[in-house]
């Protein structure tokens, strides 16, 4: 670990990351509505020909997957084994994006860890059922307000270090900048007048596995932070939400997403939203629905070049109930959980947009206290979130399922030649 590292350690109790997975338990699939796990394969030909050329060596940049989501996708669980399988497959192309700083206690990303000292963390309150308007906040939630002199370092693992660092953000007060650090040469980045976000990215001249972003203006914001690794290959980025709803995702500021998003260039947006949805019980139908339209059209609209898919919402069960489904009868979904997973699948098939049936690949209804109560559990005791064994495993099934329509799409586009 490096000096730096080693010092914000000791400073700000940071993440700690984890990469190695331990052995999970061989439980098949469950049964999906969807053929193989996915709904609208064909909607994923953008990011399944890019894939293809990274395979042949003609693609001259990262395939750019992006997962958006509630606290399944901040734990960076499963978005962590889809990273590792598919970067065994295609190459290691960096960590991606991810939150600037240390967002919470208890983050935890894997392939890299993270420290700070000296930046102030501003994260978006979660949105009511009426939103408040937009806030001033990019896709990651979170906010790093810094003085001069404000630290936040990166210690990659073996395999993936880094060879480019952007960062998405503003000057607070007149013009500021960021040093950024890497191989032992320090360079600047600019971040503008404090008007307009900007995304600057900085390469590297040699691979680096400790990385420190240094304020050096009088005050900035970075909203954002990319690790960027070899030129071709995969990346999947996970900016996740503990408690986050569809809604939280619609009142990001439009300036700093369209910004974000040119930048990253991202060829696959995955919204991994829904859980918390289903456990609202006045959630109208009608108004998710036309949300749920709304943010398709809006991604769509800011990121043209991307495919789209949606993670249909997975079974999470409530306590304290009469006559459950559950082992010992005091637990069962939430009703408006089954209607999350039917307005995702209807708007999916209306809108020409590829759906994993998470539900059904966990085992369907009331599979949360099933795999709780394995020899190994595979979800924690609320029912709801996944254990590191049970992330693993979901996320192993969703890597394959996906894997395996680009590899029917793949042949189908050979027999056609």
């Amino acid at each position: 670990m490096g000096a730096l590292i080693t010092v914000l350690v000791m400073a700000a109790a940071p993440a700690v990351a984890q990469t190695l997975y331990a052995p999970t338990p061989v439980i098949a699939p469950g049964a999906s509505v969807c053929p193989d796990g996915l709904c609208q394969p064909e909607a994923l030909a953008g990011v399944f020909a890019a894939l293809a050329e990274t395979e042949a060596g003609t693609r001259d940049r990262p395939v750019h997957i992006l997962q958006i989501g509630d606290s399944h996708t901040a734990g960076d669980r499963i978005t962590g084994k889809l990273r590792v399988d598919l970067q065994q497959r295609f190459g290691r192309a960096g960590r991606g994006v991810m939150p600037p700083g240390v967002p919470y206690d208890g983050y935890a990303p894997y392939q890299v860890t993270v420290a700070q000292r000296g930046w102030l963390m501003e994260t978006a309150p979660l949105q009511p059922p009426t939103p408040s308007g937009f806030q001033r906040k990019g896709l990651a939630g979170v906010s790093a307000v810094g003085l001069r002199d404000a630290v936040m370092g990166f210690e990659l693992e073996p395999g993936s270090e880094a060879t480019a660092l952007g960062v998405c953000g503003r000057s607070s007060v007149d013009r500021s900048s960021v040093i950024v650090e890497a191989g032992g040469i320090g360079r600047e980045i600019d971040l503008g007048d404090g008007i307009a976000e900007v995304c600057r990215t900085l390469t590297f001249p040699a691979p680096a596995t400790s990385v420190r972003v240094t304020m050096a203006g009088e005050s900035g914001v970075i909203d954002s932070v990319w690790l960027g690794g070899a030129a071709r290959g995969v990346t999947v980025s996970n900016l996740g939400r503990v408690g986050a709803t569809l809604r939280d995702l619609a009142v990001r500021d439009e300036d700093i997403v369209s910004a974000e998003l040119a930048a990253w260039r991202p060829d696959l947006i995955v919204l991994a939203f829904g859980t918390n949805e289903g456990f609202d019980d006045g959630l109208d139908p009608a108004a998710y629905e036309a949300l749920l339209r709304g943010q398709v059209a809006r991604l769509r609209r800011l990121a043209p070049g991307a495919s789209l898919m949606l993670l249909g919402a997975p079974d999470g069960l409530r306590n304290g109930v009469t006559g459950g489904c559950s082992a010992d009868g005091v637990r069962a979904p939430p009703p408006k959980l089954a209607v999350v997973r039917d307005v995702q699948r209807r708007v999916a098939a209306d809108l020409g947009v590829a759906l994993w049936d998470w539900h059904g690949r966990m085992g369907g209804v009331c599979s949360a206290d099933r795999l709780a109560l394995g020899a190994e559990p595979l979800m924690r005791g609320d029912r709801v979130h996944f254990t590191s064994a049970g992330a693993d495993w979901i996320g192993g099934i969703l890597s394959g399922d996906l894997m395996g329509a680009y590899d029917r799409w793949k042949a189908a586009e050979q027999g056609a030649d």
